[in-house]
């Protein structure tokens, strides 16, 4: 059984499993490395819901404000071995719900145009493409979505 705890940033288990997600991003990044890892500071991300199951970290996802009544979606993560689960919907669907009790009205993301994987998730989970947002504007690797919640 998978259980679903809210946190923030300086969790130990956060921590652990954004470590190997920018471990397996780095292959996508390439040269736009350090572009992506200012972006990607976790410092900045109030609010994270970890998912255990039997007392492991298996995935992880978190939100931040991005502008009145918006949250980005930041950090999404499930390590290989645990995928197919549905453990990336339970934690979407948390960070939704937690955006809606702190009266946010969106969620917006970014993710990279070549992982096929997370562009379906999105879409599977109501996300719709915008144009690219903030600091993605000019990156030409990046897909943005939203959700109204």
């Amino acid at each position: 059984m998978i259980e679903l705890k809210r946190t923030n940033s300086d969790h130990s288990d956060f921590k652990k499993l954004v470590k190997e997600l920018d471990l397996d991003l780095k292959s996508f990044y390439k040269e736009e490395l350090s572009f992506y890892n200012e972006l990607n500071d976790i410092e900045k991300i109030k609010y994270v819901v970890v998912a255990y199951e039997q007392n492991t970290p298996v995935g992880c996802g978190g939100i931040k404000e991005y502008v009145k009544d918006v949250v980005e979606v930041k950090r999404m993560y499930v390590p290989p071995t645990n995928r197919g689960k549905g453990i990336a919907s339970m934690v979407l669907t948390e960070l939704e719900n937690w955006s809606k009790e702190l009266e946010f009205k969106k969620c917006v993301l970014e993710t990279l145009k070549e992982k096929d994987t997370a562009i379906k998730f999105y879409e599977k989970n109501n996300y719709n493409v915008i144009p690219n947002f903030g600091a993605y504007v000019k990156a030409e690797n990046s897909i943005c979505f939203e959700k109204i919640l």
